[in-house]
């Protein structure tokens, strides 16, 4: 997974999401992602499915914000999350609970 890009890690939530894991869940998820190989992306969990777009969201329900090496780390096991978000690399608006559970609903690896 080292040479796997961040937009193909954010296009790979569309087949790493399991819906059994986020029942009842419905919600917009932004990413701002800076630096080289940002970009902003838009992940909708509805009705069991997940989608991936690219654009800003009018009013997602959670928002991260981080530097695209810092959030391919998260996403590739490199870094734990929490410890990104502690140190202020990771930046979280909106629905934190939702937050906290977003790892479990996506098979990664």
């Amino acid at each position: 997974m080292a040479d796997i890009s961040v937009r193909q890690l954010v296009l790979n939530h569309e087949k790493a999401f399991m819906p059994e894991k986020a029942a009842g869940v419905n919600a917009v998820i932004q990413y701002i992602l800076t630096g080289e190989e940002g970009g902003d992306w838009i992940v909708t969990l509805q009705d069991g499915k997940c989608t991936v777009a690219e654009g800003k969201a009018e009013k997602p329900t959670m928002t991260l914000t981080a530097d695209a090496q810092d959030f391919k780390d998260v996403l590739t096991g490199k870094v734990n999350g929490m410890q990104y978000f502690m140190q202020g690399r990771l930046k979280l608006a909106g629905d934190l609970n939702l937050a906290m559970k977003l790892t479990t609903f996506f098979k990664m690896s």
